[in-house]
């Protein structure tokens, strides 16, 4: 199954380490050899900033407060999760 990864880069997310997220799931994805089944996007602005973390849409269910300390476990969870179903 394809999924969708939206990382907001707007002024928040940016000031919260959007820049980092990016380059996780960059890494990530390419690590997990998933180049084919997940798909990498910018997005601005959802309107569910959150002072910690940034927002990331996956699959149009949108998930805040993803930083590089909890990024593993929300990649596992939230998109690898996916990709097995």
């Amino acid at each position: 199954m394809m999924v969708f990864v939206e990382i907001c880069v707007g002024s928040s997310c940016h000031i919260t380490g959007s820049e980092e997220i990016v380059s996780l799931f960059q890494t990530a994805v390419k690590d997990k050899n998933a180049e084919e089944d997940v798909i990498l996007m910018g997005s601005f602005c959802r309107g569910k900033c959150n002072r910690q973390g940034v927002t990331v849409t996956v699959n149009d269910e949108v998930y805040t407060g993803i930083t590089k300390e909890n990024f593993d476990e929300f990649f596992e969870n939230k998109v690898l999760s996916r990709i097995k179903d």
